[in-house]
């Protein structure tokens, strides 16, 4: 008998993560789950065990330490999984000096060194195996400057930028490199960053079910960048070509009113 694929989600209890997840196993994926919390992470299983009884297994670390890191490396090195998502990240809101150095620290290890060092366990892995899958869960914001987010926006063009170049690495290895770069998606994200959309029209804002989707695709295809959204198309393109002046301009202004 031929064993289903497996997948490694990061971030896998809610959100953006959860939704991936979701995808994966109605797909077919056996599923290790990762976030931090266990009493989360069990009850993400339960939603995701099949009528067959099949469940997805959990691995509660916390990608802000070194050892939580550590062991989802050590998972990624024995179980060789097809895929891996990365999806665990934080957010923070407010002026850039009145973020605590904890703060700061824990924000840029889980969004910046987390992800770069399952990235690179996961890519050292399957380019020496000759195939799989890597996606890692970027943002729009990583094309724009984000005053009042300043952090969050830096760590996420490092995620683009990576993944674009980890991409580029992997070609003619038989291993697929996708950033998604999502807007703004309504999770429990907003709530725990100190920001909240519910007042934006609905054209300005995805679902975390298409984000899911349309990031599970763009992977299948090996496409390096994608996208949801035609208004998050337009920010991605405007960001690219209008003078940099303007883009911080007008950056700080959509900010100030979201």
């Amino acid at each position: 008998m031929t064993s289903s694929p497996l997948a490694v989600v990061t971030g896998a209890s809610s959100g953006i993560g959860r939704a991936i997840a979701g995808c994966l196993a109605a797909e077919g994926h056996d599923l290790v789950l990762v976030a931090r919390g266990a009493d989360a992470l069990a009850a993400a299983a339960d939603e995701l065990t099949d009528p067959a009884g099949r469940r997805p297994d959990v691995l509660a670390a916390d990608l802000a330490t070194s050892a939580g890191v550590a062991a989802v490396e050590a998972l990624i090195a024995t179980r060789r999984p097809d895929v891996v998502v990365n999806s665990a990240g934080a957010g923070w809101r407010g002026p850039f000096g009145s973020q605590t150095a904890e703060g700061l620290d824990e924000l840029l290890a889980l969004d910046v060194v987390a992800l770069a060092q399952l990235s690179r366990a996961a890519f050292c892995m399957m380019t020496e195996r000759g195939s799989g899958s890597l996606l890692n869960i970027s943002s729009t914001a990583s094309f724009v400057p984000g005053p009042t987010v300043a952090a969050y926006h830096a760590a996420k063009a490092f995620v683009t930028s990576l993944t674009e170049a980890l991409h580029v690495e992997a070609s003619g290895t038989g291993v697929r490199v996708t950033a998604l770069c999502p807007g703004i998606t309504p999770t429990r994200f907003q709530a725990r960053a100190g920001t909240e959309h519910g007042h934006l029209p609905g054209f300005l804002t995805t679902t975390a079910d298409r984000v899911a989707r349309e990031g599970l695709a763009a992977l299948r295809r090996n496409d390096a960048l994608c996208v949801p959204g035609t208004a998050n198309k337009a920010i991605a393109v405007l960001a690219k070509v209008a003078p940099r002046a303007l883009v911080r301009r007008v950056a700080g202004t959509f900010i100030a009113k979201v």
